[in-house]
């Protein structure tokens, strides 16, 4: 996933940067590096669970109990 490729998912489901952050489990400082796609120069590699985890809130699961998907509830 490039930083233009994260972009667009988050822009795609309305996501503020802040809101992508929440969902993902990460702070909006990694939300803007991944989208810029350096961090103090050096280049930032979007992990494979944060990738897999976009997959998945745009399918609309926003979490998974071990034996199945709980629908995704953008209030918290």
């Amino acid at each position: 996933m490039t930083p233009e490729q994260f972009r667009t998912w988050r822009k795609s489901l309305g996501l503020k940067q802040k809101d992508a952050a929440d969902l993902l489990g990460l702070k909006k400082r990694m939300i803007q590096y991944y989208e810029k796609g350096r961090r103090d120069g050096r280049p930032v590699e979007i992990p494979k669970p944060v990738r897999l985890a976009c997959f998945a809130l745009s399918e609309g699961i926003g979490d998974f109990d071990g034996k199945q998907p709980l629908p995704l509830n953008f209030s918290g």
